[in-house]
């Protein structure tokens, strides 16, 4: 039996990398896309470098996946970049580079995949963070961004229903990743861990494809956001 096919966004780091490994452990064709090379080897694991940014680079990625297969039954939107400064502190070189990559970049890919899409089968998870759903002082650019790409998804599953596909948005509080290392006096321990994260991930994943999730908010007991 051939295998499922799945493209995770993000693959080389933090929770990318982690749905990555769980997908190779149930037995996925896993086509990985990010701009840095993946520590990952697994003989089905297709590392493909990725900036989502640029619309070049993923038409690029997507004529590798047709190499390999013309269809893909789960779709990860999950690369992206969250840096924190308030109003006065963001330029518009960092705004503009939070849009092209957590919005532009969701745009390019979703476009892209359409050609792939299984018709009742293919099942897209968004990831997303709390941050589109509440506006944070000091974020003014990742709140504005994760709002708009909350938009962007909605509207394309509406625009898909044809397909009848499985849209999930799995909406995280602060996870204890990679990302936060550039930042000083934050206190990861009111994070949520990545394993934390996998269990609802892998749950999703693993359910009846006859049960839809529209969304689901996930955030630690105890959080440092208010």
């Amino acid at each position: 039996m051939e295998p499922k096919v799945a493209i995770v966004t993000g693959s080389s780091s933090g929770l990318g990398e982690a749905i990555t490994r769980s997908l190779l452990n149930q037995d996925y064709l896993v086509f990985g896309g990010s701009r840095s090379e993946s520590a990952i080897i697994h003989n089905n694991f297709i590392d493909l470098e990725l900036d989502v940014r640029s619309e070049s680079s993923v038409k690029s990625f997507y004529a590798e996946v047709l190499k390999e297969t013309e269809v893909v039954d789960l779709y990860v939107n999950n690369a992206g970049i969250c840096e924190m400064s308030s109003l006065a502190e963001t330029n518009s070189k960092e705004f503009a580079n939070h849009f092209a990559t957590n919005v532009l970049g969701s745009f390019h890919m979703l476009k892209g995949l359409e050609p792939f899409l299984i018709e009742d089968e293919t099942f897209i998870l968004n990831i997303l963070s709390t941050a589109s759903l509440e506006a944070y002082p000091g974020t003014s650019s990742y709140t504005s961004n994760e709002s708009a790409k909350k938009a962007l998804v909605e509207v394309i599953e509406k625009e898909w229903s044809k397909y009848h596909l499985r849209f999930t948005n799995i909406i995280l509080g602060a996870v204890n990743t990679p990302i936060w290392n550039d930042y000083e006096d934050i206190e990861v321990e009111q994070m949520l861990s990545i394993s934390q994260v996998m269990e609802t991930v892998n749950f999703l994943i693993k359910a009846s494809s006859e049960s839809k999730f529209a969304e689901i908010v996930l955030q630690p007991r105890r959080s440092f956001l208010k």
